[in-house]
């Protein structure tokens, strides 16, 4: 099984971000990624059909025999993991709330910690269970931003425009008494908002990227599970999208920091 590849999905495109992370840390790895465009965003939409996509994604792709499952989806890894790591052991599958929450920790070990997430993880409270699960009184706060994932999926990744919404969503944070010391990006659009998000923060809150610290986690399991890719041949990705694989061949460029191919962007139907 080492030499098989890595399957990672997502509710779309912002999962490229993740993706990005885990081929600078595991250059020889071959990853599948699988975006579900049609059925995005999973931020707004139930639990239950949330772990239904998720697990239908999923499926798609152990279908195609990988070693491991990274959910790069907040949303879903806030709601359908355990299901997912429950219903395909002996596979591991690794979300991005747990890496993140526990980087935030070292970040700021007394807090305060601010995390700014989609809709759907600031209400179910993901990233506080996880934060509290340290077992220390961390004060956090939450703040939703819906807009994010519109501009970032838009290319309005710098400029006034996003940097007026950036405002709008941190100053509040900001304000809270005490500031916060770490700020965690719990949504896989938000690292390409990085740049701005920073210069609105200020140097003196830490950012928090769950896909550094997700791509750190997945390591360290290959490493652990002897699942290292063993083969010298050079590694070739795959890319799955459930509708418009132009546009996410597009849009996906931004997220994953290298041009992608739209005729490798296989359309695929996760409902059949």
């Amino acid at each position: 099984m080492s030499d098989a590849a890595i399957g990672i999905f997502d509710s779309g495109i912002g999962g490229l971000t993740v993706m990005r992370a885990l081929v600078a840390h595991l250059p020889n790895e071959e990853f599948i990624y699988l975006g579900d465009t049609a059925r995005l965003p999973y931020g707004t939409k139930s639990g239950d059909t949330v772990t239904r996509y998720a697990v239908q994604a999923a499926a798609a792709l152990m279908k195609r025999k990988v070693k491991m499952l990274v959910v790069a989806c907040n949303t879903a890894s806030a709601v359908a993991l355990p299901a997912l790591q429950e219903m395909f052991a002996p596979v591991p599958v690794v979300g991005v709330i747990v890496p993140g929450a526990e980087a935030a920790v070292t970040a700021a070990p007394e807090g305060p910690i601010a995390v700014i997430a989609t809709e759907g993880t600031v209400k179910g409270g993901a990233y506080v269970r996880a934060i509290e699960d340290h077992g220390r009184s961390i004060p956090v706060i939450q703040q939703a931003c819906s807009l994010f994932v519109s501009i970032a999926e838009e290319g309005l990744v710098e400029g006034d425009i996003a940097e007026a919404i950036a405002r709008r969503y941190i100053e509040p944070l900001l304000a809270a008494v005490p500031k916060p010391k770490a700020l965690v990006l719990g949504c896989t659009h938000f690292p390409a908002l990085k740049n701005t998000i920073a210069k609105v923060a200020g140097p003196d809150i830490r950012l928090v990227d769950s896909a550094e610290t997700t791509a750190k986690a997945v390591e360290k399991i290959l490493r652990e599970k002897n699942l290292k890719r063993g083969s010298a041949a050079k590694p070739s990705h795959t890319f799955l999208a459930t509708d418009a694989p132009d546009r996410f061949a597009r849009v996906g460029e931004i997220f994953l920091g290298q041009p992608i191919d739209p005729g490798r962007v296989e359309l695929v139907d996760l409902q059949t």
